[in-house]
């Protein structure tokens, strides 16, 4: 069984796609088709159910793939003992983050690093389904770490580092009935139309539980994906929104205040998959995330 038929499964398992495979490869959909079918003429069964619209794992393709995984590990991990005595990373990390954090600069600290390890090839991949989807990204295999926003505990299948935590606010439009209020609390945002995230977005899940432990309905009119355009719909009637300041622009037609008590702190967090050992490229990168991710003083003082 050679290790290069493994490979090509496990991508065509993960992509779900022989050509979205052929293509994460950089080798041609033959070559991946006669990969995956001398793997199943060695095995004798059918891993792979084949149509026009989908590519799905039969029953012999699931109880293969956590194998072929730490079969593929294994020998990454084996690679990397080597090149880290030879001197020199190589391989691929493949990165997750979140569509848009400002406090993250991560073409300084990606840029870094491939100075550091240039036989390193980085992927970077950014989730539409928020912090959810870069979990799910971690379990099955088709990430190495990412940048989430998880409050709570770790969720299944992942290893989690909380980096910062920074406090989210009000956001309302200038003149609103409640920009002048000494103190706002969540039940007075019970008759409130709502910018918000879609389900799996850290920022929804705790703005979302924050009103569940206050025991009020809560009514999103238009969710968005972009934490740094939130304000921006805020600013153009479409509802108010609770968000941390630096997705805040200082504008005067816009109004910033805290929601007291209710716990409305925003984690940012590095995870890691709990069934993969991290490899040699990743554990390097992890060494670099303090000084790269570090919030500024007033984020500091904030949180």
């Amino acid at each position: 069984m050679e290790f290069r038929h493994l490979a090509y499964f496990v991508a065509v398992a993960e992509e779900g796609s022989f050509t979205r495979a052929a293509v994460r490869l950089h080798v041609v959909q033959s070559g991946v088709s006669a990969a995956i079918k001398a793997l199943e003429h060695e095995l004798d069964a059918p891993l792979l159910e084949r149509t026009s619209k989908r590519v799905a794992l039969t029953d012999a393709g699931a109880a293969l793939l956590p194998r072929a995984r730490a079969a593929l590990d294994a020998a990454r991990a084996a690679r990397d003992a080597v090149d880290e005595v030879r001197g020199g990373l190589r391989g691929t990390l493949r990165i997750g983050t979140l569509t848009a954090v400002g406090l993250v600069d991560l073409p300084a600290l990606l840029g870094r690093f491939h100075r550091t390890h240039p036989g390193v090839t980085l992927q970077l991949t950014v989730s539409t389904r928020g912090s959810a989807g870069l979990v799910a990204a971690l379990t099955d295999g088709s990430l190495d770490l990412a940048l989430v926003s998880v409050p709570g505990r770790p969720p299944a299948g992942a290893h989690l580092r909380q980096l910062l935590r920074l406090p989210m606010e009000l956001v309302l439009p200038a003149g609103h009935r409640l920009a002048a209020a000494p103190v706002v609390r969540i039940a007075d945002l019970a008759d409130e139309r709502f910018v918000d995230f879609p389900v799996g977005y850290g920022n929804r899940t705790v703005v979302d539980r924050a009103f569940a432990a206050a025991g009020v309905d809560r009514q999103v009119s238009l969710e968005v994906i972009d934490i740094s355009t939130g304000a921006g719909f805020v600013r153009h009637g479409l509802g108010v929104a609770i968000l941390p300041r630096f997705a805040v622009p200082d504008e005067a037609d816009l109004v910033v205040l805290p929601v007291a008590e209710a716990d409305l702190d925003w984690p940012l967090g590095i995870a890691t998959s709990a069934v993969r050992a991290p490899s040699a490229a990743a554990r390097a990168l992890l060494t670099m995330i303090d000084d790269h991710l570090r919030p500024p003083v007033a984020l500091r003082d904030a949180g």
